[in-house]
């Protein structure tokens, strides 16, 4: 079979199976779950993938809600990554719903490349990506050791697809300061602000902004400033998230915003706890990989755009950085909508939204197609990958 008439027959895969991937996308949507809580998703991911073949491995990585979904047992091995967590409230305001459900669409269209050329077909499930975390702890334990290549796609409330974005390296912070409570009219002289502390601590955080490098971003809210206005607070928390346009530069930029709480818990006599949680790295996008996207896209009715350049963050960067990946955006509206927003998630059930899921699917397995029988492309996608761990100093494990 050559090639063209595999992706032809990818295309019919997907069509023939159209009504089940919609359904299933309204279904996530319907039930938004939050990261690390996403049960009944993960579950019906899983549950469908496994009736279509796959050989299913739940709770990977020590994740209750993530799974690896396999089907084949040679090279190459490529992997669709799927994601299916909600925001608080607002529920599918970044359309999870369309990723996951593409991905699964994916992987079993693409069972004809694994019967045909012999490669691996991987659909991974990956939780707690709105924390910037699943996958990263997925990278730790191993997950993508074996992945030649890993593809997803993910939607946009704008009018054009977008070939992928520059996104930033990034790292939770949660931060408590303790202190004393006491009267706040009677004796406040007898207490220690904790609330006090982390407020000097957002000062010195503006402060500091003046001085970091472009792209970069700290952001934070508290979680606890107090319980009632009349009693000096003992206990303060906030979560932080610090980025940096280039992985090389995000160790210094946590070490001087650490350095401000600590300014702060000795001005104010409180002490002071901290937390950082997961890394995340900078979105590589690997552009052989991306000409392969284009061209498939185009085949689809579907032009692509340029490279975004933002500063937002995703954890699948810190797959990227492990092994050639894209993260392409499809657009879901034709008028340009906020993210994380209501009017996001509407568009994510949208006639927009479906047509993503369906082409999204086309495009990750014909993208597929074209890797597992041009190996010599993936040799190149791998060699790029190299060049850019040098030229970014890119952290990885």
């Amino acid at each position: 079979m050559n090639l063209e008439t595999l992706k032809t027959r990818i295309q019919d895969n997907v069509d023939s199976v159209s009504k089940e991937l919609i359904g299933l996308s309204y279904r996530i949507h319907a039930n938004p779950e939050v990261s690390y809580k996403e049960e009944k998703a993960s579950k019906w991911l899983a549950d469908y993938l496994e009736e279509k073949g796959f050989k299913v491995e739940r709770g990977a990585a020590d994740l209750p809600t993530a799974f690896v979904a396999s089907y084949g047992k040679n090279k190459p091995a490529i992997a669709f990554l799927a994601e299916y967590d909600a925001l608080p409230e607002i529920g599918h305001g970044c359309g999870h719903n369309i990723i996951g459900t593409a991905a699964a669409g994916a992987g079993i269209a693409a069972k004809l490349i694994a019967d045909e050329l012999g490669a691996k077909i991987m659909v991974i499930g990956c939780p707690g990506e709105e924390l910037l975390g699943g996958k990263a702890f997925m990278v730790e334990k191993g997950i993508f050791d074996e992945v030649d290549a890993a593809l997803e796609m993910h939607p946009m409330a704008v009018p054009e697809n977008w070939a992928g974005a520059k996104m930033t390296a990034s790292s939770l912070l949660d931060v408590q300061f303790w202190g004393k409570p006491s009267h706040a009219a009677f004796d406040p002289w007898n207490g220690v602000s904790a609330l006090a502390a982390m407020i000097q601590s957002f000062v010195h955080i503006d402060s500091l902004r003046l001085h970091i490098k472009d792209r970069s971003r700290i952001a934070g809210v508290i979680t606890d400033g107090g319980k009632a206005p009349n009693v000096i607070p003992e206990h303060s928390a906030g979560r932080f998230l610090i980025r940096t346009a280039q992985d090389g530069d995000l160790d210094d930029l946590r070490e001087k915003v650490i350095k401000c709480f600590e300014a702060a818990a000795i001005s104010t006599g409180c002490q002071l706890e901290y937390h950082l949680g997961p890394r995340c790295n900078a979105m590589q996008n690997n552009s052989v990989l991306l000409e392969l996207w284009r061209s498939n896209m185009a085949a689809l009715g579907r032009q692509v755009g340029e490279m975004n350049i933002n500063s937002g963050s995703t954890d699948v960067g810190n797959v990227s950085v492990i092994t050639p990946s894209i993260h392409p955006f499809l657009s879901i509206s034709e008028e340009t909508l906020p993210g994380h927003s209501a009017q996001f998630a509407a568009a994510a059930v949208s006639k927009a939204g479906d047509k993503a899921v369906l082409d999204g699917a086309k495009a990750l397995a014909m993208t597929a197609a074209d890797i597992a029988a041009q190996l010599e492309t993936l040799a190149r996608a791998k060699e790029e990958l190299k060049e850019t761990r040098k030229r970014e100093r890119i952290f990885y494990a």
